[in-house]
């Protein structure tokens, strides 16, 4: 695969995981404490796939390593409202599993992607 391709592979998941994380809270039973996690974790998915397009434009390599390390902790921070709509049984594993398992992912080859940019050394 070329890099062109997985990049814009990469847009498309991580655009494609903040639809699913915010068809998945319109699911939800709502209460005070699902109302607080659901926006958190909507704001965070979807500046993940934000964060991801402006990186893909940025004009230097300081700039991708700088938008790259702010799509590295909304990954991981989706990834910890999931955990606790887990942990508090708000939502069941079987529903979150599809989530946690595609947010990791990204997860994983954004931090991969940002270590590699060379604007960490």
């Amino acid at each position: 695969m070329e890099k062109e391709e997985f990049v814009e592979l990469l847009k498309k998941r991580t655009k494609q995981l903040a639809v699913d994380v915010i068809l998945f809270y319109d699911k939800i039973q709502k209460t005070d404490a699902t109302r607080v996690i659901g926006r958190q974790l909507i704001r965070s998915a979807t500046s993940t796939a934000a964060n991801y397009r402006a990186a893909c434009i940025s004009r230097s390599q300081k700039e991708f390593f700088s938008k790259m390390s702010i799509v590295v902790e909304e990954a991981d921070e989706t990834l910890f409202w999931l955990e606790l709509l887990k942990d508090t049984k708000f939502s069941s594993e079987e529903q979150l599993k599809p989530l946690m398992h595609e947010t990791l992912e990204i997860l994983k080859i954004v931090s991969k992607a940002r270590k590699n940019s060379g604007s960490n050394k």
